[in-house]
């Protein structure tokens, strides 16, 4: 964890190297995670999988639960680096809507292409599971 005194390519940066630690022996498809929450803070994860690939995890969820497990919130925005920018899968869309809202911006980098795109993570998921908090 630490702050966004970092730079938006210092941030970029930051998720192509986590892509690089990822562990995908098996798929040989590396993807990096940094999560930004609303104060600022940053967390990342990188996919590790496993040989019963049930078990895998993705790097979307590794961040998420390291910044959940470090008193974050709300993410204000996520930047995820891989092949070929690569959207998150379903279940990372469900986690990720979980501590976001309409504003929360996902990036993804192309490590492929050079390229990145923006989106709102909404775009993504548009009518993702919620059950009413009592």
């Amino acid at each position: 964890m630490s702050d966004l005194s970092q730079t938006a390519d210092d941030l970029l940066q930051l998720a192509i190297d986590m892509s690089r630690r990822a562990h995908a022996p098996y798929s040989g498809f590396q993807v990096g995670c940094v999560i930004i929450d609303d104060n600022g803070n940053i967390f990342t994860g990188c996919n590790v999988e496993n040989a019963s690939l049930g078990l895998t995890m993705c790097a979307e969820r590794v961040a998420t639960g390291t910044a959940i497990a470090n008193g974050a919130q709300t993410f204000k925005r996520i930047i995820i680096a891989s092949s070929d920018a690569v959207s998150p899968c379903g279940a990372c869309r469900q986690v990720l809507s979980e501590f976001s809202h309409k504003e929360t911006v996902i990036t993804q980098i192309d490590l492929e292409k050079g390229s990145r795109s923006d989106h709102l993570l909404e775009s993504l998921i548009p009518h993702q599971f919620q059950l009413r908090k009592i």
